[in-house]
């Protein structure tokens, strides 16, 4: 997983509250397992309405409640594949947001009226490291889990973070069979049944 840390760029606006998940990435996407090629898909069938216009920039504008609906984890790689890095809304559905937090997609929660105001600065920049989104001259701070800064900052998905702490496991595993097992992190696990 990329780090994150500073997302300055262009905003693309989706003026919609309550955007679930199949809205988002319809069903019949979902039949890969990797996590590449599903930005064509972004926002299917709104896509084929006339004047329908959401340029592939690095932060997205929403309305709230965004992703609620399924925890289809497909939605944020969609919008990741599609070009988007950060996602900017007064609300997002719990699974969904720490979904986009596992991928590096960072999720940012702003009251509605600073959301309209980035929405109309057109561009901005989202500092992770100091907590802020900057537009048109203010700074505006937002709250974030310490735990998912530090994994976005440091660009640790659930495996890295894992494997951060391979010589616990391996004194653990070490520890737990009595000196003998000498298989590393890597090694065979044995269990006696």
């Amino acid at each position: 997983m990329e780090a994150v840390e500073t997302i300055v760029g262009a905003v693309s606006h989706l003026d919609r509250s309550d955007v679930d998940t199949d809205q988002i990435m319809p069903k019949q996407f979902l039949k890969r397992v990797e996590r590449s090629g599903f930005g064509e898909f972004l926002f299917y069938d709104w896509a084929k309405e006339p004047g329908w216009d959401l340029p592939a920039n690095p932060i997205l504008v929403a309305g709230e409640n965004f992703g609620c609906g399924s925890s289809r984890e497909h939605a944020p790689w969609g919008l990741q594949d599609y070009g988007f890095r950060a996602i900017v809304a007064p609300s997002f559905a719990d699974i969904f947001y720490s979904n986009c937090t596992k991928i590096g997609l960072l999720p940012v929660v702003l009251d509605v009226e600073d959301c309209r105001a980035l929405a109309r600065a057109g561009e901005g920049e989202i500092d992770l490291g100091e907590q802020e989104v900057r537009f048109a001259g203010r700074e505006v701070a937002f709250e974030i889990d310490h735990e998912i800064k530090h994994r976005l900052l440091g660009g640790l998905d659930d495996i890295a973070l894992t494997l951060q702490q391979a010589d616990a496991i391996s004194a653990f595993e070490h520890e737990r069979h009595g000196g003998r097992w000498a298989g590393g992190w890597a090694g065979p696990v044995t269990t006696a049944l």
